[in-house]
């Protein structure tokens, strides 16, 4: 079997990568929004980011309604660019610092999401999606 009989599926790799981004966003997003948004204003203040409030919502906003519009495949685009660079942030200021691997709240996951996001920035969000490219 030849892997190139695979190409002609090329149309759900953007579905597929949405999905599961989207999926991980938006219950990320939920945690912070229903889950108390106080706990993520104080780690987003030990960290030392300023206005840890207003970031602390903007945050759980951006992952939440950016993670529904992966899914949905509307917006795409800018839901990625936002939430390429809520990782990015999440990178430089809380996990660079601690290694790679997640076991010690490294940056291995967030490099993930943010690779992830990059590439539906890129992409689009493919033709199986409610707004079309």
């Amino acid at each position: 079997m030849s892997l190139k009989n695979l190409n002609k599926y090329n149309d759900w790799a953007p579905l597929l990568l949405r999905l599961a981004l989207g999926a991980v966003f938006i219950v990320h997003g939920a945690q912070k929004l229903f889950g108390g948004i106080t706990g993520t204003t104080g780690f987003f203040d030990s960290v030392g980011i300023p206005l840890a409030g207003v970031f602390a919502v903007v945050v759980a906003l951006v992952e939440f309604l950016g993670g529904i519009a992966l899914v949905l495949g509307v917006l795409t685009r800018y839901a990625s660019l936002l939430l390429a660079i809520n990782m990015l942030v999440a990178l430089l200021v809380v996990h660079l610092k601690n290694g790679f691997f997640v076991s010690n709240s490294g940056f291995e996951f967030v490099l993930v999401l943010l690779a992830g996001s990059l590439a539906l920035l890129i992409r689009g969000p493919g033709k199986i999606a409610i707004q079309k490219e």
